[in-house]
Protein backbone atom coordinates (compact mmCIF):
# COMPACT_ATOMS: atom_id res chain seq x y z
CA UNK A 1 0.00 0.00 0.00
CA UNK A 2 1.02 3.21 -0.73
CA UNK A 3 1.47 6.12 1.88
CA UNK A 4 1.81 9.34 0.63
CA UNK A 5 3.84 12.37 2.91
CA UNK A 6 5.19 15.61 2.24
CA UNK A 7 8.60 16.41 2.10
CA UNK A 8 9.41 19.72 1.92
CA UNK A 9 5.73 20.56 -0.34
CA UNK A 10 6.47 17.80 -2.31
CA UNK A 11 3.98 14.65 -1.48
CA UNK A 12 6.03 11.21 -2.02
CA UNK A 13 3.76 8.27 -3.45
CA UNK A 14 6.29 5.08 -2.40
CA UNK A 15 6.07 2.40 -0.52
CA UNK A 16 6.49 2.01 2.86
CA UNK A 17 9.02 -0.83 1.72
CA UNK A 18 10.82 1.60 -0.86
CA UNK A 19 11.24 4.54 1.63
CA UNK A 20 13.15 1.89 4.19
CA UNK A 21 15.79 0.73 1.60
CA UNK A 22 16.51 4.61 0.42
CA UNK A 23 16.69 5.62 3.86
CA UNK A 24 19.42 2.60 4.66
CA UNK A 25 21.12 4.01 1.32
CA UNK A 26 21.44 7.09 3.44
CA UNK A 27 18.62 9.10 1.32
CA UNK A 28 16.73 11.68 3.26
CA UNK A 29 13.82 13.73 2.52
CA UNK A 30 16.40 17.03 2.56
CA UNK A 31 19.26 15.18 0.70
CA UNK A 32 20.61 17.82 -2.19
CA UNK A 33 24.10 16.82 -3.46
CA UNK A 34 25.68 18.91 -6.51
CA UNK A 35 25.88 17.38 -9.44
CA UNK A 36 28.54 19.45 -11.60
CA UNK A 37 30.98 16.99 -11.12
CA UNK A 38 28.96 13.86 -13.42
CA UNK A 39 27.66 16.51 -15.96
CA UNK A 40 31.28 17.36 -16.62
CA UNK A 41 32.73 14.23 -16.78
CA UNK A 42 30.16 12.91 -19.16
CA UNK A 43 30.40 16.01 -21.47
CA UNK A 44 34.16 15.02 -21.39
CA UNK A 45 33.07 11.11 -23.02
CA UNK A 46 30.27 11.63 -25.45
CA UNK A 47 27.31 13.91 -26.23
CA UNK A 48 25.53 13.69 -23.24
CA UNK A 49 23.81 17.52 -21.90
CA UNK A 50 21.97 16.66 -18.76
CA UNK A 51 18.25 17.90 -18.56
CA UNK A 52 16.53 18.94 -15.44
CA UNK A 53 14.50 16.06 -14.33
CA UNK A 54 17.85 14.25 -14.24
CA UNK A 55 19.62 17.18 -12.66
CA UNK A 56 16.48 17.08 -9.88
CA UNK A 57 17.24 13.26 -9.54
CA UNK A 58 20.85 12.91 -9.37
CA UNK A 59 20.58 16.16 -6.86
CA UNK A 60 18.46 13.98 -4.27
CA UNK A 61 19.62 10.42 -5.24
CA UNK A 62 23.16 10.51 -6.59
CA UNK A 63 25.67 8.09 -5.33
CA UNK A 64 23.51 5.79 -3.44
CA UNK A 65 23.34 2.27 -3.91
CA UNK A 66 19.63 0.55 -3.00
CA UNK A 67 20.98 -2.24 -1.25
CA UNK A 68 18.24 -3.83 1.23
CA UNK A 69 18.95 -5.46 4.58
CA UNK A 70 20.85 -7.71 5.11
CA UNK A 71 22.38 -7.93 1.63
CA UNK A 72 22.45 -11.36 0.15
CA UNK A 73 22.80 -12.68 -3.84
CA UNK A 74 19.75 -11.64 -4.81
CA UNK A 75 19.45 -8.14 -3.44
CA UNK A 76 23.19 -7.29 -4.25
CA UNK A 77 22.58 -8.21 -8.00
CA UNK A 78 19.65 -6.05 -8.63
CA UNK A 79 20.69 -3.26 -5.87
CA UNK A 80 20.64 0.09 -8.38
CA UNK A 81 23.80 2.03 -8.39
CA UNK A 82 22.84 5.63 -8.77
CA UNK A 83 26.00 6.98 -10.43
CA UNK A 84 25.65 8.63 -14.21
CA UNK A 85 29.55 7.65 -14.86
CA UNK A 86 28.76 4.28 -14.94
CA UNK A 87 27.18 5.20 -18.39
CA UNK A 88 30.11 7.05 -19.60
CA UNK A 89 31.47 6.52 -23.37
CA UNK A 90 27.75 5.22 -24.08
CA UNK A 91 26.47 8.28 -25.84
CA UNK A 92 25.94 5.91 -28.76
CA UNK A 93 24.27 3.45 -26.45
CA UNK A 94 22.09 6.40 -25.40
CA UNK A 95 21.29 7.96 -28.55
CA UNK A 96 19.75 4.73 -29.98
CA UNK A 97 17.97 4.28 -26.56
CA UNK A 98 17.05 7.62 -26.99
CA UNK A 99 15.48 6.69 -30.31
CA UNK A 100 13.68 3.73 -29.34
CA UNK A 101 12.09 5.43 -26.43
CA UNK A 102 10.83 8.63 -28.37
CA UNK A 103 12.44 10.85 -25.93
CA UNK A 104 16.19 11.72 -24.75
CA UNK A 105 17.26 9.62 -22.04
CA UNK A 106 20.32 10.74 -19.57
CA UNK A 107 21.96 8.20 -17.64
CA UNK A 108 21.13 8.23 -13.90
CA UNK A 109 22.60 4.81 -12.76
CA UNK A 110 22.80 0.99 -13.56
CA UNK A 111 21.32 -2.13 -12.89
CA UNK A 112 21.67 -5.92 -12.99
CA UNK A 113 25.35 -5.67 -11.61
CA UNK A 114 26.14 -3.27 -14.27
CA UNK A 115 24.40 -5.08 -16.96
CA UNK A 116 21.77 -2.33 -17.40
CA UNK A 117 21.48 1.30 -17.65
CA UNK A 118 18.92 3.55 -16.17
CA UNK A 119 18.26 7.05 -18.18
CA UNK A 120 15.18 9.74 -17.33
CA UNK A 121 13.90 11.60 -19.37
CA UNK A 122 12.81 15.36 -19.67
CA UNK A 123 9.60 14.64 -18.48
CA UNK A 124 10.73 12.47 -15.36
CA UNK A 125 10.12 9.29 -16.52
CA UNK A 126 12.56 6.61 -16.03
CA UNK A 127 13.79 3.56 -18.37
CA UNK A 128 15.70 0.60 -18.22
CA UNK A 129 18.62 0.86 -20.87
CA UNK A 130 20.19 -2.69 -22.10
CA UNK A 131 19.71 -4.48 -25.38
CA UNK A 132 16.00 -2.75 -25.56
CA UNK A 133 14.80 0.10 -23.98
CA UNK A 134 11.70 -0.40 -21.19
CA UNK A 135 9.87 2.14 -19.34
CA UNK A 136 10.01 1.41 -15.62
CA UNK A 137 7.42 3.80 -14.70
CA UNK A 138 6.15 7.62 -15.95
CA UNK A 139 7.25 9.10 -12.59
CA UNK A 140 10.30 8.91 -10.08
CA UNK A 141 8.42 7.62 -7.46
CA UNK A 142 6.84 4.83 -9.36
CA UNK A 143 10.09 4.08 -10.79
CA UNK A 144 11.47 3.54 -7.24
CA UNK A 145 8.72 1.75 -6.18
CA UNK A 146 9.63 -0.85 -9.34
CA UNK A 147 12.92 -1.24 -8.77
CA UNK A 148 12.75 -2.04 -4.87
CA UNK A 149 10.01 -4.17 -5.33
CA UNK A 150 12.27 -6.74 -7.34
CA UNK A 151 15.16 -6.87 -5.00
CA UNK A 152 13.36 -9.42 -2.85
CA UNK A 153 13.21 -12.19 -5.54
CA UNK A 154 15.06 -13.34 -8.19
CA UNK A 155 13.19 -11.54 -11.38
CA UNK A 156 13.52 -11.11 -15.57
CA UNK A 157 13.53 -7.95 -15.19
CA UNK A 158 17.52 -8.18 -14.13
CA UNK A 159 18.48 -10.60 -16.64
CA UNK A 160 19.89 -8.89 -19.88
CA UNK A 161 19.36 -10.60 -23.13
CA UNK A 162 22.60 -9.84 -24.83
CA UNK A 163 25.86 -10.74 -23.21
CA UNK A 164 27.57 -6.83 -22.53
CA UNK A 165 30.31 -5.74 -25.40
CA UNK A 166 33.82 -4.93 -24.60
CA UNK A 167 34.48 -2.01 -22.48
CA UNK A 168 35.40 0.99 -24.96
CA UNK A 169 38.68 1.35 -23.33
CA UNK A 170 40.47 -1.54 -24.75
CA UNK A 171 39.76 -0.19 -28.32
CA UNK A 172 40.85 3.45 -27.70
CA UNK A 173 43.77 1.98 -25.62
CA UNK A 174 45.31 0.95 -29.35
CA UNK A 175 44.42 3.67 -31.02
CA UNK A 176 45.50 6.55 -28.73
CA UNK A 177 49.01 8.54 -29.29
CA UNK A 178 50.86 8.94 -26.18
CA UNK A 179 52.10 12.57 -25.39
CA UNK A 180 55.30 14.44 -24.62
CA UNK A 181 54.65 14.04 -21.08
CA UNK A 182 55.73 10.28 -21.97
CA UNK A 183 59.11 9.45 -20.87
CA UNK A 184 59.27 12.43 -18.62
CA UNK A 185 56.65 12.68 -16.07
CA UNK A 186 56.00 8.71 -16.83
CA UNK A 187 56.24 6.39 -18.61
CA UNK A 188 54.59 5.73 -22.35
CA UNK A 189 52.77 3.30 -21.42
CA UNK A 190 51.20 4.67 -18.11
CA UNK A 191 50.63 8.02 -20.23
CA UNK A 192 48.31 5.32 -23.25
CA UNK A 193 46.52 3.87 -20.34
CA UNK A 194 45.75 7.00 -18.81
CA UNK A 195 44.62 8.44 -21.98
CA UNK A 196 42.73 5.37 -23.26
CA UNK A 197 41.04 5.92 -19.32
CA UNK A 198 39.62 9.95 -19.70
CA UNK A 199 42.80 11.72 -18.88
CA UNK A 200 44.05 14.54 -21.32
CA UNK A 201 46.57 16.91 -20.49
CA UNK A 202 45.03 20.24 -18.66
CA UNK A 203 42.10 17.89 -17.25
CA UNK A 204 40.30 20.12 -14.69
CA UNK A 205 37.16 18.70 -13.30
CA UNK A 206 34.82 20.20 -10.33
CA UNK A 207 35.20 17.84 -7.19
CA UNK A 208 32.19 19.32 -5.30
CA UNK A 209 30.19 16.37 -6.66
CA UNK A 210 32.19 13.72 -4.22
CA UNK A 211 33.40 15.98 -1.79
CA UNK A 212 29.51 16.86 -0.76
CA UNK A 213 28.48 13.04 -0.90
CA UNK A 214 31.31 11.81 0.78
CA UNK A 215 31.47 14.57 3.61
CA UNK A 216 27.60 13.72 4.57
CA UNK A 217 28.26 10.00 4.15
CA UNK A 218 31.04 9.50 5.61
CA UNK A 219 32.58 12.78 7.37
CA UNK A 220 35.29 12.54 4.70
CA UNK A 221 36.79 16.32 4.88
CA UNK A 222 38.86 16.55 1.14
CA UNK A 223 42.05 17.94 1.43
CA UNK A 224 43.85 19.86 -1.09
CA UNK A 225 46.20 16.94 -2.52
CA UNK A 226 43.32 14.67 -2.67
CA UNK A 227 41.09 17.74 -4.26
CA UNK A 228 44.06 18.39 -7.05
CA UNK A 229 44.52 14.99 -7.67
CA UNK A 230 40.73 14.10 -7.96
CA UNK A 231 40.20 17.09 -10.61
CA UNK A 232 42.98 15.80 -13.25
CA UNK A 233 42.21 12.44 -12.71
CA UNK A 234 38.87 11.81 -11.14
CA UNK A 235 36.96 9.26 -12.82
CA UNK A 236 40.05 7.97 -14.69
CA UNK A 237 40.60 4.04 -14.32
CA UNK A 238 41.30 0.59 -16.21
CA UNK A 239 38.44 -1.76 -16.59
CA UNK A 240 38.62 -5.48 -15.76
CA UNK A 241 37.94 -7.45 -18.44
CA UNK A 242 37.30 -11.43 -18.94
CA UNK A 243 39.53 -13.72 -18.50
CA UNK A 244 41.20 -12.64 -16.02
CA UNK A 245 44.69 -13.97 -17.41
CA UNK A 246 44.04 -11.36 -20.50
CA UNK A 247 44.93 -8.43 -17.95
CA UNK A 248 48.09 -7.16 -18.40
CA UNK A 249 47.89 -4.83 -15.09
CA UNK A 250 45.52 -4.93 -11.97
CA UNK A 251 42.19 -3.18 -12.84
CA UNK A 252 41.95 0.40 -11.04
CA UNK A 253 39.31 3.08 -10.79
CA UNK A 254 40.24 6.30 -9.46
CA UNK A 255 36.34 7.03 -8.22
CA UNK A 256 36.11 8.24 -4.49
CA UNK A 257 32.84 7.22 -3.98
CA UNK A 258 33.62 3.60 -4.49
CA UNK A 259 34.49 4.41 -0.59
CA UNK A 260 30.80 5.56 -0.09
CA UNK A 261 29.91 2.78 2.82
CA UNK A 262 33.20 2.74 4.23
CA UNK A 263 34.48 4.97 6.31
CA UNK A 264 35.77 3.04 8.91
CA UNK A 265 38.06 0.75 6.85
CA UNK A 266 39.49 4.33 5.55
CA UNK A 267 39.84 5.65 8.91
CA UNK A 268 41.19 2.28 10.02
CA UNK A 269 44.13 2.04 7.27
CA UNK A 270 44.48 6.25 8.31
CA UNK A 271 45.37 5.31 11.85
CA UNK A 272 47.41 2.20 10.66
CA UNK A 273 49.14 4.51 8.16
CA UNK A 274 49.67 7.14 10.77
CA UNK A 275 48.44 9.67 8.92
CA UNK A 276 44.92 11.33 7.63
CA UNK A 277 43.59 9.69 4.40
CA UNK A 278 40.91 10.49 1.71
CA UNK A 279 39.39 8.08 -0.14
CA UNK A 280 40.49 8.44 -4.20
CA UNK A 281 39.31 4.76 -5.96
CA UNK A 282 40.11 1.09 -5.68
CA UNK A 283 41.96 -1.42 -7.57
CA UNK A 284 42.12 -5.28 -7.89
CA UNK A 285 38.09 -5.70 -8.22
CA UNK A 286 37.64 -3.76 -4.87
CA UNK A 287 40.27 -5.73 -3.06
CA UNK A 288 42.25 -2.95 -2.21
CA UNK A 289 41.46 1.01 -1.23
CA UNK A 290 43.46 3.28 -2.73
CA UNK A 291 43.75 6.29 -0.77
CA UNK A 292 45.84 10.04 -0.70
CA UNK A 293 48.03 11.61 2.31
CA UNK A 294 47.68 15.40 2.55
CA UNK A 295 51.37 15.15 1.20
CA UNK A 296 50.29 13.71 -2.18
CA UNK A 297 51.37 10.34 -0.83
CA UNK A 298 49.02 7.53 -1.82
CA UNK A 299 48.11 3.97 0.25
CA UNK A 300 46.75 0.94 -0.25
CA UNK A 301 44.63 -1.67 1.58
CA UNK A 302 41.75 -3.38 3.20
CA UNK A 303 42.55 -5.10 6.21
CA UNK A 304 46.25 -3.41 6.29
CA UNK A 305 47.75 -0.50 4.60
CA UNK A 306 50.79 -0.17 2.63
CA UNK A 307 52.41 3.02 1.14
CA UNK A 308 52.23 2.20 -2.82
CA UNK A 309 53.87 5.56 -4.07
CA UNK A 310 55.35 8.68 -1.79
CA UNK A 311 53.67 11.07 -5.13
CA UNK A 312 50.55 10.92 -7.03
CA UNK A 313 52.84 10.19 -10.31
CA UNK A 314 54.41 7.71 -9.22
CA UNK A 315 51.76 6.10 -8.05
CA UNK A 316 49.87 6.17 -11.25
CA UNK A 317 53.09 4.55 -12.82
CA UNK A 318 52.21 1.61 -10.32
CA UNK A 319 48.94 1.26 -10.78
CA UNK A 320 49.48 0.67 -14.60
CA UNK A 321 52.58 -1.12 -14.24
CA UNK A 322 52.46 -4.44 -15.48
CA UNK A 323 51.27 -7.56 -13.95
CA UNK A 324 52.32 -9.77 -17.02
CA UNK A 325 55.08 -8.99 -19.48
CA UNK A 326 52.87 -9.24 -22.70
CA UNK A 327 49.44 -7.74 -23.02
CA UNK A 328 46.22 -9.73 -24.52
Amino acid sequence: MMRPYANGGQVRSWSPQTEEVLRRASWRPSRSVPTGTWESILRERGTFVANDAARRFLSEFGGLVTYEWPADSITTSSAIRFDPLRAHWQDERFAKASREAGASLYPVGTADEGGSFVGITEDGALHLVRDRVELLASTTDQALDRLVGVQGAQSALWVPAAPAPEHPFWKRLHTRETGPDAGTRWPEETDRILRAGGWFPGRSVPTDTWEDILLQTGEFEMHDAARRFLSEFGAVGAPYREPWDSMPWMEFSLDPLLAFWDAEIIDDLAEQAGVDLYPIGMRDRGNQYLAMAEDGSVHAGMDSVWLLAPTPDEALQRLTSRIRPTAA
